[in-house]
């Protein structure tokens, strides 16, 4: 479908007016290229957010529609709802931003991504990390062979959540664990920087809290690429290690000056989010001290640079950076860890990740 030049601001609405939907009408607010069309929610809390930021309100998608167009949707609602808002946006032609996962399973994701592509109607996914200016440096030195052939990753994301959090009942209910709610951000980013995977062997645990969800995890990922790497979480553990307290993403968390992932390669490593890279001043030899360098890279607000792509996506001058078929791959990575940690087998992709149960 024929996309729009930008003559004037890009009319977007909001649908969820939870904490990531107002982090979403905030970013639009700051945006001069776009303009908050609506703000989608059938709460009184968010007919209350409307009328705070003198935004239409509607309690459906469908009757915002009636109301007059606009160009595209940020879905933010809950997880449950992702595909069926997506559908109705695609059934409109208006491109949509759905918050991560793209669904609840790979299963429903197919569907949406099926009709979206059968339509040529875009849908990004909110994979935001991608956007961050640290992991574009982080992927052009990896894809101009600084490290020189990338063979090992680890992840770590170890959080102490406070028992308020689980007042949520959906918290301690299946999929509401760090695997899915956290670990998802991580496994993306890996595939983003190493392609494809394999095959997975996961591990879990409840022993901190004895909900029917995790609260700690270990997964082994071997890629396509071969590499072969292992992510940790827990989010029962007093730790400074994790994406949130190490990147300075988002300002809720205290910062800590320590890092989360580390790669290694044949000529060097890295590790972020500092961005430190270790080289040999000649061949490898671990007996020689190692070049200390420290990659450089702009700063800003990951959510503004989500947006100002999805602005571009809208004008046709991008192709979504995580379309929704990125967000589907990483969710059948997430179903093949969810598989393999309750069968204690290895689940291989994508063959067995068609076949993987689905998650709850």
């Amino acid at each position: 479908m024929a996309r729009h030049q930008q003559t004037a601001s890009l009319k977007i609405a909001v649908m969820g007016a939870g904490l990531i939907g107002k982090r979403h009408i905030a970013t639009i607010a700051a945006e001069r290229r776009t303009t908050l069309a609506a703000i989608i929610d059938p709460s009184d809390a968010a007919r209350e957010l409307a009328a705070e930021k003198k935004a239409p309100w509607f309690s459906s998608l469908a009757t915002a529609l009636a109301s007059g167009p606009f160009d595209g949707v940020i879905i933010a609602t809950p997880n449950q709802l992702h595909v069926a808002n997506a559908l109705e946006a695609v059934r409109a032609g208006i491109p949509a931003l759905v918050e991560k996962p793209i669904a609840d399973n790979a299963a429903e994701a197919e569907i949406l991504v099926a009709a979206a592509e059968a339509a040529g109607v875009p849908i990004l996914i909110g994979h935001h990390r991608r956007h961050n200016p640290m992991i574009q440096a982080a992927k052009a030195a990896l894809d101009a062979g600084r490290l020189g052939k990338v063979l090992t990753a680890q992840g770590t994301f170890w959080v102490a959540k406070p028992d308020d959090y689980f007042d949520v009942q959906w918290r301690r209910e299946d999929g509401g664990g760090p695997i899915l709610i956290n670990l998802i951000h991580d496994v993306d980013l890996f595939r983003y920087f190493f392609g494809e995977v394999e095959s997975v062997h996961a591990m879990q645990s409840s022993a901190a809290r004895g909900f029917v969800i995790e609260d700690t995890a270990v997964v082994l990922l071997r890629f396509q690429s071969a590499v072969l790497a292992t992510l940790n979480a827990c989010d029962a553990a007093a730790s400074p290690w994790s994406w949130e307290m190490t990147s300075g993403e988002n300002p809720s968390y205290p910062r800590q000056d320590q890092l989360c992932y580390q790669i290694g390669g044949t000529s060097g490593s890295l590790s972020i989010p500092q961005l430190t890279l270790w080289t040999s001043p000649s061949a490898p030899n671990w007996l020689e001290r190692l070049v200390k360098e420290r990659l450089p890279f702009d700063t800003a607000e990951p959510l503004a640079l989500q947006l100002k792509h999805f602005c571009d996506v809208i004008c046709g001058a991008a192709s979504p950076l995580v379309s929704g078929r990125e967000g589907l791959e990483t969710l059948r990575v997430i179903e093949a860890i969810k598989s393999s940690a309750r069968s204690g087998k290895t689940v291989h992709l994508p063959a067995e990740a068609q076949h993987v149960e689905r998650l709850s």
